[in-house]
Parts: C-alpha cells; structure tokens; sequence
C-alpha cells in the first residue's frame, strides 16, 4: 500500500512524532537547560576546573584535568545545540541524557571516595546530588520532546 505525499509523514513528523509542535513551557525548558550547560562547561574551563576534577574516578585511566577539558567543551556544545538547534531538539535531547548518564559515574565516585568539592562537604551531601542527576536526564528527555517522540513511535509500531 502506497500513501500519497500528502499522507506522508514529514521530517519533522518523523524525528519528533508530534508534529514538530513546540510548546513555550518546553521551548523555555530547553533554554534553560543548554544556558546550565553552557555555564557549566564554561566553569569547567575557568573557575571551577579544580573542583570538576574531585568528580573524576580514579579508576578511569584518564589525566583528570584532560578529562574536565573535554567535558568542559562537550557541555558547551551541547548547551549551544539545544538552545540553536531548535529543529534537532529531539536528537540532541537524547545525545544530552546519555551525556548525563555518562557523567553519573563521576558523581558515585566522589560519594564513595568522599571527595569534597563544589560545597558537597558530607555523604550525605554528595547522596541527595546523585538524586539530581536522573532529573537532568529527564528534563533534557522532556525539553527537547525526546521522551514524547519515542513514546509515539513505539505506540505507533
């Protein structure tokens, strides 16, 4: 069965099942979260390179300060996609949560070395942090219409 052009999913119908609708709560969402991002890399970069560097694991066979680099810029490029790149919000939606996820071991690692740094100075301050992380996967699934786009594609399987 053939479907005329005018039934035919578009592009944007077909990486964001919703039609490529924005919506201003999620626009602003996704603002928002590349502006932290943006900010964060920046700190990465300057003021708080050391402090990015109590969260790199020991375990990782990487100069920690290299790593905090190229964190550093990956955030900022990230953080400059989500707020330009409007029209692959939902890509770069999924590329920033797996970033997220990537970065979480760096996050149990300061807790289980109990490395101080950015004011984190007790466990118990370091285990309300790791909290936080799964809600940036969330938020930047939920900005960027990721999370809407892969629930309408598998309802429409």
């Amino acid at each position: 069965m053939t479907t005329s052009p005018a039934t035919r999913p578009t592009a944007d119908e077909r990486i964001a099942p919703d039609g490529g609708r924005r919506s201003i709560p999620r626009t602003i969402g996704r603002i928002l979260l590349g502006l932290v991002l943006i900010m964060a890399g920046t700190g990465h970069l300057t003021v708080a390179r050391e402090s990015f560097q109590a969260q790199v694991p020991t375990w990782l066979p990487m100069d920690p300060d290299f790593v905090v680099l190229a964190s550093g810029v990956v955030e900022i490029t990230l953080g400059l996609s989500l707020v330009l790149l409007g029209r692959w919000r939902v890509w770069v939606g999924l590329v920033v949560a797996l970033f997220f996820i990537a970065i979480f071991p760096g996050n149990i690692s300061q807790l289980v070395t109990r490395t101080p740094a950015f004011g984190l100075e007790t466990d118990a301050a370091r285990a309300i942090r790791l909290v936080f992380q799964p809600l940036l996967v969330l938020w930047a699934l939920w900005a960027t219409g990721a999370w809407s786009a892969w629930r309408n594609r598998r309802a429409r399987r």
